[in-house]
């Protein structure tokens, strides 16, 4: 697909946006300018940590996600509900891969539901789409 086609094909689904190395990056900017980028970054959070195969990094990379994230207080605390929290909290001595996939999927869904219809409607998106779309009639009409 060409960028312009990537750039359009992003407002198919939130999937597509975090997929993509420079959706992703446009949807971070649009987090940041909405004050909840804390979403995004626990949800790649949990995609590294569920890549991970030794155990003691498994432990160590989910008492950081969970100190970023959950705990009380945490400098980049995620909107999640009691119960998956206090779940969280009280399996975090001994994570598995699947102990922040709750919270994941409850986090995929704000943002599916919410951020993401914003974004794209959202100057960071259609300044994108433009830019994309420039590029490609440059490509194509070189004699212009």
């Amino acid at each position: 697909r060409s960028n312009a086609g990537e750039t359009m094909a992003w407002s198919e689904s939130v999937d597509t946006v975090l997929a993509d190395k420079e959706g992703l990056a446009a949807f971070r900017t649009f987090l940041k300018s909405e004050f909840s980028e804390e979403n995004v970054e626990f949800w790649l959070a949990c995609e590294d940590f569920k890549k991970t195969k030794s155990s003691t990094k498994i432990t160590s990379k989910a008492q950081k996600i969970y100190s970023d994230f959950i705990q009380a207080d945490a400098p980049k605390e995620i909107n999640i509900d009691f119960h998956t929290k206090n779940d969280i909290s009280r399996n975090i001595s001994e994570p598995t891969l699947s102990c922040f996939d709750a919270a994941q999927r409850s986090i995929y869904c704000l943002m599916a539901k919410d951020s993401f219809p914003r974004f794209l409607r959202s100057e960071v998106y259609k300044e994108l789409v433009k830019k994309h779309q420039d590029r490609n009639q440059k490509r194509w009409l070189p004699f212009l």
